[in-house]
């Protein structure tokens, strides 16, 4: 039984590192340009809603989607840092020696 595949097999050549790739890039830059050009009035009109849109999307991920209204512990007292410490330096009760 005789191996088909040759010792130095070289890797599949990346495709956009091609003529062909690199047309395509050239080729997508150019219908970039036009489209935002000649469709500016219509980006600009739903720059407003995006940013209305932005709201509640911040409001969502920086509250993590509201699921733990005060049911964390200490929800009643402020946060000031002091107890914090006090508990981080306690550390787990044992002396060591």
């Amino acid at each position: 039984m005789k191996n088909t595949t040759s010792p130095k097999a070289t890797p599949p050549m990346n495709l956009w590192r091609t003529r062909y790739g690199v047309g395509l890039m050239v080729m997508g830059a150019v219908a970039a340009f036009f489209l935002l050009v000649e469709h500016r009035a219509h980006i600009f009109g739903a720059l407003s809603f995006l940013l209305i849109l932005a709201c509640p999307l911040m409001h969502l991920f920086m509250h993590r989607g509201h699921g733990a209204h005060g049911h964390h512990k200490g929800a009643d007292r402020p946060r000031t840092g002091a107890h914090e410490s006090e508990k981080t330096n306690q550390g787990n009760g044992h002396e060591s020696r």
